[in-house]
């Protein structure tokens, strides 16, 4: 079985391209799912991406990572959940993940709420403001500290 890094978006995440542009640029989820194919592959590690609109989805989707042997890391755009789910945050605690936190804009740079992130305590790096590149740098990191 092939290593891999699995990438999860959360809400919204699915209307890539077409949402606010003028914020997260006009490339969609299928454009940041072949990045990241090309980036991992790079490493010679696999992809597998995902997005769900539920938190309890992307809790699912940690916790399936998790007893997978074959994967080392998980980009993860919460998306709005950054902000608010202590569900995400305790599922990243348990599972103990590699887990790279992914924004496409810089929330310090928007509204005071999006300011706080339960995620970023408990991964490995957070990358913000980068665009669809910042799940690259991601990928990158994770195969780097794979290897």
């Amino acid at each position: 079985m092939t290593s891999r890094i699995v990438v999860l978006n959360g809400p919204n995440l699915n209307l890539l391209g077409t949402r606010e542009p003028e914020i997260y640029g006009t490339a969609t989820l299928a454009d940041v799912e072949v990045l990241c194919a090309e980036t991992a592959a790079k490493h010679g590690l696999g992809v597998s991406c995902h997005q769900s609109n539920h938190e309890g989805g992307l809790v699912d989707l940690l916790h399936e990572a998790a007893a997978d042997p074959g994967v080392v890391g998980v980009v993860l755009n919460a998306a709005a959940y950054t902000h608010t789910s202590v569900a995400l945050l305790d599922a990243v605690k348990a599972t103990r993940l590699a887990v790279v936190e992914v924004h496409l804009s810089n929330p310090h740079a928007r509204e005071e709420f999006r300011h706080t992130s339960y995620l970023s305590p408990v991964a490995v790096a957070v990358i913000a403001g980068a665009g669809v590149q910042g799940y690259a740098y991601a990928v990158d990191l994770l195969a780097t500290r794979h290897a």
